[in-house]
């Protein structure tokens, strides 16, 4: 078996996958640190994002690769982020070249098979300047009542999806999808709420970068995700402003396959509060490419499904009930597939994708 199918490298759950990236990162010799997170996990267990240094800590060129900022899409970075700790990747440093593993960057979303943080934040709307009048969204204010139902009851549903159908012939189907995920700051209790203020997973994330990045001088970013596009298939999508040196370095760096959601030309839509745009600001000494490794799952009228389901069940329901195992279940197989087809494609993917970037950073 090629390390290409070997899929022992993915987990079944936070705890395996965080002992399995622990393993390979003391096994690889990387610098590791644990950054302990104040809550607990569902059996009681602690929780820490893990950060893995690999080559020369005054490296001037780093790949910086990120799993877990959607919690339960964790599965999928965690995967081939242990299997280049492993060596499996075949992936080999050039000179003056660093790799930064962010392992489980929100490991309570992820131990607990959700999307958001503990604060019922989405990590990718957060990266906003609060100090700043905050982004409008009024399409959400009218799409709120109806994206959570009071019950998963028939009717209820029946009823929900209406409303939204009534939403899209009024507004557009594009418009709909802009309300509904692009971000939102007014319902703390919604979907894709950015928050009030930085999260926990945000603040570690500027210590991260403040440790271990202020003398790299150019970074290439990867930013694991799944959920959107064609199954199996990994997207690098660019949120830099069109036509900037960013967009144009990615392009050099990842070719044609980048998609531009400013240009229409993604999977996703544009956002506000993309982590993209809080690293630009991190690391604003330094020359950047950014783009989010989309992996295409299933349709994504299942996800609206998986990700109400779960919304009603920690704001209405009771995630220790009878119905929650059936919620999470479909929640984590709709965002981590469990099938060795699919995790064979990522493994692929993404070992392709940072192995273009290390080329990138080396002819920097």
């Amino acid at each position: 078996m090629t390390a290409l199918h070997d899929v022992g490298a993915f987990s079944r759950d936070w705890r395996e996958a965080r002992s399995k990236f622990l393993d390979a990162a003391r096994r690889a010799g990387a610098e590791h640190r644990a950054w302990p997170h104040p809550l607990a996990g569902p059996a009681g267990d602690a929780l820490a994002t893990d950060t893995a240094w690999l080559g020369p800590r005054d490296a001037s060129r780093v790949l910086v690769v990120i799993s877990g900022t959607h919690g339960v899409e964790g599965f999928c970075g965690s995967g081939p982020q242990v299997g280049l700790l492993r060596g499996d990747s075949g992936l080999a440093l050039p000179d003056d070249t660093a790799v930064l593993m962010i392992h489980g960057i929100n490991p309570h979303g992820w131990a607990w098979l959700r999307r958001v943080t503990e604060e019922n934040v989405d990590l990718n709307r957060n990266w906003v300047d609060f100090a700043a009048p905050l982004p409008h969204n009024p399409g959400y204010a009218a799409l709120h009542p109806h994206l959570t139902p009071a019950s998963l009851e028939p009717e209820a549903l029946a009823a929900s999806e209406a409303a939204q159908a009534a939403f899209v012939a009024e507004h557009g189907a594009h418009a709909a999808r802009v309300a509904a995920s692009s971000g939102q700051y007014t319902h703390p209790d919604g979907h894709f709420y950015g928050g009030s203020g930085p999260t926990w997973a945000r603040r570690t994330s500027e210590a991260i970068l403040a440790e271990y990045l202020p003398r790299a001088r150019t970074i290439a970013i990867v930013d694991m995700h799944t959920g959107l596009g064609p199954y199996g298939y990994g997207e690098p999508i660019c949120n830099h402003a069109p036509g900037g040196p960013r967009v144009r370095r990615a392009r050099a760096w990842w070719g044609d396959s980048v998609t531009e959601p400013l240009l229409g030309t993604s999977s996703s839509q544009e956002k506000w509060g993309l982590t993209e745009f809080g690293y630009e600001r991190c690391l604003a000494h330094a020359d950047i490419a950014f783009v989010a490794l989309e992996f295409g799952t299933y349709p994504e009228s299942n996800g609206r499904v998986v990700l109400r389901d779960d919304h009603w069940l920690h704001t209405r329901g009771d995630p220790a009930g009878p119905g929650a195992a059936a919620i999470k279940t479909a929640i984590r197989d709709h965002f981590y597939p469990p099938h060795d087809d699919w995790k064979e494609m990522v493994l692929f993917r993404s070992w392709q994708v940072w192995r273009q970037a290390l080329a990138g950073l080396a002819a920097a």
